[in-house]
C-alpha cells in the first residue's frame, strides 16, 4: 500500500465518522433552515409560496400579544439583549471567573482543590430543571427565598430579581454553570506548565502575582482564546436556563428565545416555522461573524500554526 493510499485510508477511518456527524447534525439542518426561512410555512407544515416576507417582518416592529398583554416589540431589542447577555456572561463568568477559579484551585493543595472543583461541577452534572428550581427558590420574591432571607438579616426589604433585575439573574444563573467548563480547561493548562519555570521564578525572587503574570497567563493564551470563541457561540444559542427560570418574558427575550417561542413554545405564537427559521438564519450569520472576529482578535492562525525550530 502506497503512502498516499495509506493517508487516504486513515483519513476515511478517523475523520469519516466525524464528517458524517457534522453533515447530519450541522450542514443538513442549516440547509433545511435556509430553505424554510424563505417560505410561508406555518403550523400546517405546508408551503404555498417562496417569499422574503419573514425577513420583512423581522425588520419591521409590530404589536404582538403575549400572555394577554399587547406589547410593542422588535427583533432589534432581542439582538440588543443577546449582545448584553453574551458579553456580560462571557467576560464576567465564562472567562473571567473561570480563570479566577482555575488559579485559586491550583494554588490550593491537590485534595482541597479537587473538592472545590467537584463542587463547582455539581450544577452541570445535575438535571437542568433541578438547577433552575434552585435559582427560582433562591430569588423567590417572598421572604422564603434564600436571597431575601440573607437580605433580611441586614434589615433590607425583600426584592424580586425576576422583575427588578431579570438580565442580572440570567447572567448569574448561566455564568455560574458556564464557568465550570473554563475552570477545567484552564486548570489542565496550568497543570501542564513545566514545573522548572515556577522554581526558576521563585529562585529569582518573583512573587505570586509576578508568577501569574509572566509565566501562567502567557501559557494560557491558547486555552483562553478557545474558551472565548467556544463559549461565545454557545451563549448565542443558549435559551434553556433562560426559559426555565424566566419563561417567555420580554425582558430576557434573546434571539434564541425569540426563535423558540415563535416555533415551539405552546400558546405563545408557536407554529410560525418560517419566521423562526428566518430568525435562526440571522443567528447563524451573527455566530459566523462573531467567530471570525474573535478568530482575528485572538490571532488564532498564529496559535494554531505548527511550531518552528529556528537554528542561529
Amino acid at each position: 500500500m502506497s503512502s498516499a493510499t495509506r493517508q487516504a485510508t486513515n483519513a476515511l477511518v478517523f475523520l469519516g465518522p466525524a464528517c458524517l456527524f457534522l453533515v447530519a447534525l450541522l450542514v443538513i439542518p442549516i440547509g433545511v433552515d435556509l430553505v424554510v426561512a424563505f417560505t410561508d410555512m406555518s403550523q400546517t407544515l405546508t408551503v404555498d409560496d417562496l417569499t422574503t416576507e419573514q425577513f420583512r417582518k423581522i425588520a419591521t416592529p409590530s404589536d404582538e400579544a403575549l400572555l394577554g398583554f399587547e406589547l410593542r416589540y422588535s427583533f432589534y431589542k432581542a439582538l440588543m439583549l443577546t449582545a448584553v447577555y453574551v458579553t456580560c456572561t462571557l467576560t464576567i463568568f465564562n472567562v473571567g471567573f473561570a480563570l479566577v477559579l482555575a488559579l485559586t484551585t491550583t494554588a490550593l493543595p491537590d485534595w482541597l482543590g479537587g473538592i472545590y472543583r467537584a463542587i463547582w461541577l455539581l450544577p452541570r452534572m445535575s438535571p437542568s430543571v433541578v438547577y433552575a428550581l434552585l435559582w427560582l427558590w433562591s430569588v423567590d420574591p417572598t421572604e422564603r427565598g434564600l436571597l431575601n432571607q440573607v437580605l433580611g438579616v441586614f434589615g433590607i426589604a425583600p426584592i424580586n430579581m425576576k422583575l427588578d433585575a431579570p438580565m442580572v439573574l440570567i447572567v448569574f444563573a448561566n455564568g455560574f454553570i458556564g464557568a465550570s467548563i473554563g475552570m477545567l480547561i484552564l486548570t489542565s493548562a496550568i497543570r501542564s506548565i513545566p514545573e522548572h519555570l515556577f522554581h526558576a521564578a521563585r529562585a529569582d525572587g518573583a512573587g505570586s502575582l509576578s508568577v501569574v503574570r509572566h509565566i501562567v497567563l502567557p501559557h494560557l493564551r491558547w486555552p483562553l482564546s478557545y474558551i472565548t470563541v467556544f463559549q461565545a457561540l454557545a451563549l448565542l444559542v443558549s435559551f434553556e436556563y433562560i426559559f426555565l427560570i424566566m419563561g417567555p418574558a420580554r425582558s430576557t427575550m434573546t434571539m434564541a428565545m425569540l426563535a423558540y417561542t415563535k416555533t415551539l413554545a405552546p400558546d405563545i405564537g408557536s407554529g410560525q416555522y418560517a419566521y423562526g427559521a428566518a430568525i435562526t438564519l440571522i443567528l447563524i450569520v451573527v455566530g459566523v461573524a462573531v467567530a471570525l472576529i474573535l478568530y482575528r482578535l485572538a490571532n488564532m492562525k498564529a496559535l494554531l500554526a505548527r511550531p518552528r525550530i529556528e537554528v542561529h
